[in-house]
């Protein structure tokens, strides 16, 4: 009988984000073939001496972390030094995906489009005048290296923007405002390492009550609605497909990744990329993978097999 490979789930973590990836690890758990795989669990919160101590007996990791110190190449950076493959990006790509500062202007030099966007000071939430002569609102209001939407929030006026400000300075010390776009809401998913597959197009419609796919629109069930694929006139799902390529690329990712974009009329803008998006049989990534032709477990026998070929 082959032998099975011994995988590491690497959840929890201490991030904003630390339950979402709980839950996620349940359904990784749920939908990996025992015959396949051995499967052992580690909380980066509590088991990181454990992971280093066990690293001789461990094929290759699963990493299923969001956020700061699982998604932004610390994680990656560690199992590099204990030489365990894992699936995704790497120290740089991962690194780079985590700042949509940087991600934007390596976005912008690569020609895709994205949003004008200033970055703010402490200084700015008292008194925003200063980023109201460069930007115009309404504007988008984002702590650059969190994610699932933490310390996010939309402003119309002055006001508004002060109060967003004190809240995204709560999560990070750096601050991006950005113009908000209004149009259709979209992501595009990355399969591969050197030979990359564009999977189909999501459009995420949130319910009425949500200005914009937050926190609680995420993963309250039934807050939002997503179309796989998107009803997109084709033209349009085709370039979106090539510009979650590109920004792949950009971005120096491997493995896989998941682009959000806003269609405006004939224009699609890049808002970021997520290096490990959310992985339950019904999150994003996952839904443009069924659709594609490869069920959940499929999908997350795809990443492993290209974590043991790419070895990081």
């Amino acid at each position: 009988m082959k032998n099975k490979i011994r995988l590491a789930l690497i959840a929890g973590g201490r991030s904003g984000e630390r339950e979402v990836s709980l839950a996620g690890a349940a359904g990784v758990v749920k939908a990996l073939d025992p015959d396949k795989y051995d499967v052992s669990r580690y909380d980066p919160a509590t088991d990181l001496a454990r992971l280093a101590a066990d690293a001789a007996k461990i094929d290759v990791a699963f990493i299923l972390l969001h956020g700061p110190l699982g998604e932004d190449g610390t994680m990656q950076g560690f199992l590099d030094l204990l030489n365990i493959p894992y699936q995704g990006s790497g120290v740089l790509g991962s690194a780079l995906a985590m700042d949509k500062n940087l991600a934007k202007v390596l976005y912008r030099h690569g020609g895709l489009t994205v949003p004008d966007w200033q970055m703010a000071t402490a200084a700015d939430v008292g008194d925003p005048s200063r980023l109201l002569a460069k930007i115009t609102l309404p504007v988008v209001i984002k702590p650059i290296r969190q994610g699932s939407s933490l310390g996010m929030s939309i402003a119309a006026t002055q006001e508004e923007l002060g109060k967003g400000l004190a809240l995204a300075f709560s999560y990070d010390s750096e601050v991006m405002v950005e113009q908000f776009i209004k149009g259709r809401e979209i992501t595009g998913g990355v399969l591969g390492n050197d030979e990359l597959a564009a999977l189909p197009i999501v459009e995420i419609i949130p319910g009425d009550e949500y200005a914009f796919f937050n926190y609680e629109a995420k993963y309250q069930p039934g807050a939002s609605r997503e179309v796989c694929p998107a009803e997109l006139p084709e033209e349009i799902a085709a370039r979106a497909r090539q510009i979650a390529l590109a920004a792949h690329r950009i971005l120096k990712l491997a493995g896989y990744s998941r682009t959000d974009m806003i269609v405006a009329g004939d224009e699609i803008y890049v808002l970021e990329t997520n290096t490990i998006p959310g992985m339950t049989p019904t999150s994003l990534l996952p839904q443009a993978a069924a659709a594609y032709g490869l069920s959940f477990s499929a999908l997350l026998d795809r990443l492993i097999a290209l974590a043991l070929e790419n070895g990081n």
